[in-house]
């Protein structure tokens, strides 16, 4: 047979992916990094927009519920059952005890006439970018951040004085509310760190300018240590145990303690960003890969079909392994974990081997439920009840990578090739694997999600 009738026929290129799409936290971590530091050691000087209950606040705008508790992430039922979990909430849904990751059932309790909306990422990236149109007018350095968070480099106006401040400030909240009718905090200071606490110290709609060492010793140096970035829980209870609880003490104590906590380097860029000595980049996050893709999903309500989570796991990989694509990268190393039913959150986790470094659907599907499966119906046996599941990778490689004992079927690569092209240039979801439709039904806090 002529070897050009057995060539393939060169697909399309699969166009832009929408990587952020079904990504509940659209942001990362990167201030105690060396390569997102300023070689300069030059004082610098920033700005942090903070759009004060984001979600809540473009819903309440939407379908006009200006003064009434509004929950994004919850939902109810057809016999009024409520269901879901907040994502967030308005101002005047906090004053009532409602808060993040709470049940809906527990704020339907705390405030019966609660108005819950479900989450509806595409209208809030619409307004996130109407936002970042705006800030690109004061500064020519502007980060997103997140969806709702926003930094600006304005080093070039270090030296002027504190009023002018206070006008720039003003001026970028009036701009936002003109272009988009929503009230934002804005914080500035000497780090990228510092502004961001001093954004959240006057919410809502506040105006924070923390630029003297004497506004700096009394209005950081009294915050926990946790407020900092890279500092969680754990890190917390390690410098809670050597006397280190407040900003002010790690200050006042030096970088010695955090290298013996951390590490030499590590520990050092970490009580550089605790005292405001970050040089932190603002950037833009267009280049930004991950070290990880991972995906998560809360059913609406359990199940007790390991079918069914099967299903959710098929979508878990269909998420994972776009998104490895779009990112010009491979995994052969995962992990997944399943949660139970039930108040304690108990589950199981697991990790698995793909025969090679691949994003192929196929491949990693096979693996995760050739070690998931006998788990699974173990566990039905033993009558436990199925109410999440997580998939990640553990690290990324390049796809140019060449392996000895493994290499992708280039049918199957041309197929998710084909299902790329059409998927991004139509919707994610226009065409989809037959293995997904076996999934736990129902309705979820993400509006795209619903059934």
């Amino acid at each position: 047979m002529d070897m050009q009738n057995n060539s393939l026929p060169e697909m399309p290129d699969p166009g832009k992916y929408q990587l952020s799409k079904n990504v509940h936290n659209i942001c990362r971590y990167q201030t105690v990094s060396a390569d997102m530091q300023h070689s300069s050691l030059k004082p610098r000087l920033y700005v942090h927009i903070d759009m004060n209950a984001f979600y809540a606040q473009v819903e309440q705008l939407c379908y006009n519920l200006y003064g009434m508790p509004v929950a994004v992430g919850g939902w109810r039922k057809k016999d009024g059952t409520v269901k879901g979990i907040v994502a967030t909430s308005s101002y005047e849904a906090r004053a009532l005890g409602v808060k993040t990751a709470m049940s809906a059932l527990e704020a339907y309790k705390l405030c019966p006439y609660i108005v819950f909306k479900q989450v509806d990422y595409e209208k809030y990236r619409a307004y996130s970018k109407r936002i970042k149109k705006v800030l690109d007018t004061f500064s020519p350095d502007i980060e997103a951040y997140s969806l709702d968070e926003f930094f600006m480099d304005i080093t070039w106006k270090k030296d002027v004085s504190r009023e002018e401040l206070v006008t720039f400030g003003r001026n970028i909240k009036e701009a936002i509310l003109e272009e988009t009718n929503l009230y934002c905090s804005v914080g500035i200071s000497t780090s990228k760190t510092y502004s961001k606490l001093a954004s959240d110290m006057q919410k809502p709609n506040g105006l924070t300018i923390l630029t003297d060492d004497e506004d700096l010793k009394e209005k950081i140096w009294p915050l926990p240590l946790d407020e900092v970035w890279g500092i969680g829980r754990r890190r917390s209870e390690k410098l809670q145990k050597r006397g280190l609880s407040t900003i002010g003490q790690a200050i006042e104590k030096g970088y010695p303690i955090f290298q013996k906590l951390f590490g030499q380097y590590f520990g050092k860029m970490l009580w550089e960003t605790v005292a405001g000595q970050d040089r932190a980049k603002v950037s833009d996050d267009t280049e930004y890969v991950p070290e990880r893709v991972s995906y998560g999903h809360t059913f609406s309500t359990w199940t007790e079909d390991p079918w069914k989570v099967a299903g959710e796991f098929a979508k878990a990989v269909k998420q994972v392994c776009y998104r490895l694509r779009g990112y010009g990268k491979k995994a052969d190393k995962f992990f997944g974990h399943v949660r139970f039913q039930g108040p304690e959150k108990e589950g199981f986790s697991f990790t698995f081997r793909a025969p090679g470094l691949t994003n192929l659907d196929d491949y990693v599907l096979r693996s995760c439920l050739n070690k998931v499966m006998p788990m699974l119906l173990y566990c039905r046996r033993q009558g436990k009840q199925f109410r999440a599941i997580m998939l990640g990778t553990t690290e990324l490689n390049m796809t140019t990578q060449m392996e000895l004992f493994f290499q992708e079927n280039p049918r199957l690569q041309r197929m998710h090739q084909a299902m790329d092209y059409i998927n991004n240039r139509f919707g994610i979801d226009t065409i989809d694997h037959g293995s997904s439709q076996f999934d736990v039904k129902g309705n979820t806090h993400f509006k795209e999600r619903s059934m």
